[in-house]
């Protein structure tokens, strides 16, 4: 049985969280474009089906993409050991049953569902706290805070049932992003094009970096206070905007066009920043507000994501970090899913059934290509012989 947990599938978060989120994304997502165009039905647990799919889009695939990340990340950052074998398949035995309650009919009674499907973000907080303590790495406590906005917002949804806490929810994911994306994509083009042989150099801009954050715990504040088509919302979000647009100015992004790993998540933050203006769009009653969230949520979401799952992937294998032609694949068409679903449906709104199912297909179409190239990686032992 030791063994078994001495798999190298569990020496790092990253391996197991990013191969079941990926396979359930597709599920998930295919299930939600056939419920859409009329030809399959949504788990009836949660009744509500956009319920349904903005919460598993959001606290399934997201959170098991965050959860692989920070459980690498930080071993990283504290030096200490990863989580691994007993503990990491505990964790992932968590995310698994909170699928498995939402998605079939258990017979369970609703305040165990809503029980079991709650359990991972503190179970996930807990083993993030207790290395980040130890070490004393006041740094990084912020991710301990979101995480616990993003269970309140969890625990919010399911006793009212309302999409508010989910909107609030997607914030938070936003400010993850926001804060991964200000150090990593910088330092990240920088190392590339050195390697290169070119001259770069990183520019710390720490004012703008916490401006980007606290811009965003307001746009957070007035949506939850106002609601989503209200001037002060509306102004909220444009500032978050405007502020991220300026802080990219220093990102290099017009050297990074000849590498996808790159591009991938320069586009995913630019998709965040037009995401924002679409916030600020709809807050004004422009357009739809759920124009703006799948803006957000398709584009920078859904190419930060992917990215990043190949990029650690590759990176904690010990493998050069260069995209494959399938893997430059689903990050364009990734962002033909974002083009469609957002363009789509503001130019041509009576077709919604139609770019919402083709998008479905396209995000699923993006990790199918993922998991022929990353899957073996995920599960096999580093080619170096180092551990996971």
């Amino acid at each position: 049985m030791q063994k078994l947990f001495e798999h190298p599938f569990l020496g790092r978060g990253f391996r197991p969280f990013f191969l079941c989120g990926a396979v359930y994304t597709i599920f998930s997502v295919l299930l939600w474009g056939g419920f859409y165009g009329g030809y399959a039905e949504i788990p009836a647990v949660l009744q509500d089906p956009v319920g349904w799919h903005a919460h598993e889009m959001i606290y399934g695939y997201t959170m098991a993409i965050v959860a692989g990340f920070l459980l690498t990340a930080v071993a990283n950052w504290t030096g200490g050991a990863p989580a691994r074998q007993m503990h990491l398949a505990g964790l992932v035995c968590l995310w698994v049953a909170g699928r498995i309650v939402l998605n079939l009919n258990t017979g369970l009674p609703g305040w165990l569902v809503y029980g079991i499907a709650a359990a991972f973000i503190p179970a996930l907080a807990v083993s993030l706290a207790l290395p980040l303590l130890k070490s004393r790495n006041i740094r990084n406590f912020i991710f301990l805070g979101l995480l616990s906005v993003l269970f309140a917002c969890e625990g919010a949804f399911f006793l009212t049932g309302k999409i508010m806490p989910l909107y609030l929810a997607v914030l938070m994911i936003v400010m993850m992003i926001s804060l991964i994306g200000g150090r990593i994509i910088p330092a990240f083009t920088v190392a590339a094009l050195r390697r290169k042989g070119e001259t770069a150099y990183p520019t710390p801009q720490p004012k703008t970096d916490i401006a980007a954050l606290f811009s965003l715990l307001a746009t957070a504040g007035c949506l939850m206070v106002f609601g989503t088509t209200h001037v002060v919302f509306a102004g909220a979000a444009f500032v978050a905007a405007m502020i991220h647009a300026w802080r990219m100015r220093y990102y290099l992004t017009n050297r990074v066009w000849h590498d996808p790993m790159l591009w991938i998540l320069h586009l995913g933050y630019a998709w965040l920043v037009f995401g924002l203006f679409c916030a600020a769009a709809a807050g004004l009653d422009f357009i739809p507000f759920s124009v703006a969230l799948h803006t957000v949520t398709v584009g920078s979401i859904g190419s930060m994501t992917l990215g990043m799952m190949c990029r650690v992937t590759l990176g904690h294998t010990g493998r050069d970090l260069t995209a494959s032609k399938l893997t430059t694949l689903s990050f364009v068409l990734m962002q033909l899913a974002a083009i469609i679903r957002v363009g789509g449906v503001i130019i041509m709104p009576e077709q919604a059934v139609l770019w919402i199912a083709a998008t479905a297909c396209l995000w699923a179409v993006c990790f199918a290509c993922y998991l022929p190239v990353y899957a073996p990686m995920l599960w096999k032992a580093r080619p170096d012989g180092a551990p996971a």
